[in-house]
């Protein structure tokens, strides 16, 4: 169990909050902003909005409001029920999701830094860590 917890430790420190608050600087982003852009594939309620977050949706209108301030998205009534308002992404969002995007794929400077042998080392460790995750999410 220590062992379990020293490793889930390391690995909070080396993707979150550093390369999470960094990418969200540097698009101009929160957090919370950066969360909500990631998921806007498609047009989305607010209340899908507030569960991807893990948030209360009261919280997603400050986060839509800003994205909309910025430009990146804006509210539309839903064509199935006109009193649900879907969050959408405008071209200069969908080009500032891209680069989110990117940003996310792109490996940090650290992981770069392994050995050959060592970044596949990390990648079949974590391999098999989301094989158990999915395992024990799906009984």
């Amino acid at each position: 169990m220590e062992t379990s917890r020293e490793a889930w430790k390391l690995m909070v420190g080396l993707v979150y909050p550093p390369r999470w608050l960094a990418i969200a600087r540097k698009l101009g982003l929160t957090p919370p902003g950066l969360g909500a852009l990631r998921l806007l594939d498609e047009p989305r309620t607010m209340g899908e909005i507030a569960a991807f977050l893990h948030c209360d949706p009261s919280n997603v209108t400050g986060i839509v409001d800003n994205l909309e301030e910025k430009g990146l998205a804006e509210r539309r009534p839903s064509p199935q029920d006109r009193r649900v308002k879907l969050i959408e992404l405008t071209a200069a969002g969908r080009r500032t999701r891209g680069r989110l995007i990117r940003e996310i794929e792109r490996p940090p400077e650290w992981m770069e830094a392994l050995s050959d042998e060592d970044q596949r080392t990390l990648r079949d460790l974590l391999q098999r860590a989301v094989e158990k995750a999915s395992g024990s999410a799906n009984p």
